[in-house]
């Protein structure tokens, strides 16, 4: 049987990269065996800092790998939603995770731009983890 391949967009908020690994954590898989890729995209990178340097992303992995889920990361610059679909289709995802936004007073999810271009622009089945109320 395959693996069960996740790839996870993670932005700098810690709170939604929990939510995320969290996610990816409790999914219910036919397959024992998931794998995730968590990218994180810089908006610009003047240093070279690698996303494994990254809060956030290492928040993540360290909440997957505490439940022996293969993880791995990648950075990319450029347009984050691009970033997150090519990954997504070179991997062969089955899955793709992103943080939600806070509700409107409607109670209506917000997505940010960056979602719902994904939302949007991928073939495959993408999952928004919800936020909690502040």
């Amino acid at each position: 049987m395959s693996m069960y391949h996740i790839v996870a967009g993670i932005d700098d908020d810690e709170a939604h990269a929990t939510r995320c690994a969290e996610a990816a954590i409790d999914l219910p898989s036919e397959s024992p065996e998931k794998q995730v890729t968590l990218i994180h995209s810089f908006d610009d990178n003047p240093s070279g800092a690698s996303a494994s340097q990254v809060q956030s992303v290492r928040t993540a992995a360290e909440l997957l790998e505490e439940h022996d889920i293969d993880t791995n990361i990648q950075e990319s610059s450029g347009d984050p939603a691009d970033a997150i679909i090519d990954t997504a289709v070179e991997d062969e995802a089955d899955l793709i995770l992103i943080g939600g936004r806070k509700r409107s007073p409607a109670g209506k999810a917000l997505f940010g731009s960056v979602t719902q271009s994904v939302i949007l622009g991928s073939t495959r089945p993408v999952m928004v983890t919800g936020v909690d109320e502040e």
